[in-house]
């Protein structure tokens, strides 16, 4: 099982545009794509343009088969535009 924190750090003003595309990308990853146990979207509580996404896949395949996704490919871009700087990602395996 492999975990993924995506931190995004949205521009000040364009999380309205944000929104409507990342929920897109969160129904169409959990309806579409095999392997994806759990994907979901949270607002940080003390600053709402800090949006991370937490994710729960099967297996390193699951992942880089959702990366190749259509609705990967097309929404990631369009979400990267609207974010300061390239998302913060750490991947991380289960210990105990």
């Amino acid at each position: 099982m492999i975990k993924v924190v995506a931190k995004h750090s949205i521009k000040e003003g364009r999380l309205e545009e944000f929104l409507p595309i990342a929920k897109k990308l969160v129904e169409e990853t959990n309806k579409k794509d095999a392997g994806c146990i759990r994907y979901e979207m949270y607002q940080d509580l003390s600053n709402p343009l800090i949006v991370t996404v937490i994710e729960e896949w099967e297996s390193d395949a699951a992942l880089d088969a959702h990366m190749k996704a259509a609705h990967f490919q097309d929404l990631i871009p369009k979400i990267g535009e609207l974010c300061e700087k390239p998302a913060d990602i750490n991947l991380y395996k289960l210990l105990f």
